[in-house]
């Protein structure tokens, strides 16, 4: 049954900030399309909330895309809210040893995925009594850092392409949001980047305070979707109070 504040469809659905971000949008008032490529994962995000929906998506694959677009349009209230979240870093190379498939990778889910399902999805946030687009993106599309360069340069292109979403919009009734959060602690996004290794994975949180944690950032997510309709707020930058910057993160000894 729909609910009050409409349709919401998150991508990277199925672990981390996306997975938090569907369970508050749903208590907010949303239904929830969870997408991702890990359908078993989604089920299991699904069943924490009755107004969560799994489906599958690889925000990579245009025909994926395109089939998702099509069960979006056949939705008589169009879609309210549609929150870009899949992504992530691959490697921690200095650019004189980087693989360029690694940052093609990056590229294709950070940037790439996101244009993709903004413009097969915008009609559906034009239908309806007006939508809004919401980006996570991140510190490093702000602030570069050793060894980041890959990841900075997608996180760059996609702020780059939200703001310039922005003022192509302009005059129409669609919002557009980014939340950029600093250092999360979550169950996989260092394990994939240090590609499985538990134990460099680990290192990225030791000695830190207080990482932010995926309900943090879903939460911020969720009030900048929840605001009255008539107000944007562009951009919100959170980091956990240990970390200054990127490089810049206090660690007990």
């Amino acid at each position: 049954m729909a609910t009050s504040r409409g349709l919401a469809v998150v991508t990277g659905g199925s672990s981390g900030i996306g997975a938090a971000t569907a369970r508050h949008l749903a208590e907010a008032g949303f239904t929830v399309w969870a997408c991702a490529r890990r359908v078993d994962r989604l089920a299991e995000v699904a069943a924490a909330h009755p107004a969560i929906t799994a489906i599958g998506l690889d925000v990579t694959s245009p025909e994926s895309v395109a089939e998702l677009a099509g069960r979006v349009n056949a939705e008589p209230d169009g879609l309210a809210l549609l929150v870009n979240n899949a992504g992530g870093a691959i490697g921690l190379e200095p650019v004189a040893e980087a693989d360029p498939a690694d940052w093609l990778t990056m590229y294709q889910t950070n940037v790439l995925g996101a244009m993709r399902l903004t413009q097969a999805l915008l009609p559906a946030l034009e239908s309806g009594a007006g939508g809004h687009i919401v980006l996570t993106g991140s510190i490093a599309g702000y602030s570069v850092y050793e060894g980041g360069a890959g990841y900075s340069a997608a996180k760059y292109a996609a702020r780059a392409m939200m703001e310039t979403l922005r003022l192509e919009l302009n005059g129409r009734p669609i919002r557009v949001s980014e939340v950029a959060p600093g250092l999360v602690a979550t169950e996989e996004f260092s394990l994939v980047r240090f590609r499985g290794d538990a134990d460099r994975a680990a290192a990225v949180y030791e000695g830190v305070h207080q990482p932010l944690t995926a309900d943090d950032v879903a939460d911020i997510i969720t009030f900048v979707a929840t605001r009255p309709a008539h107000v944007n707020i562009d951009l919100t930058v959170v980091k956990p109070v240990a970390q200054a910057a990127p490089h810049k993160l206090h660690r007990k000894r």
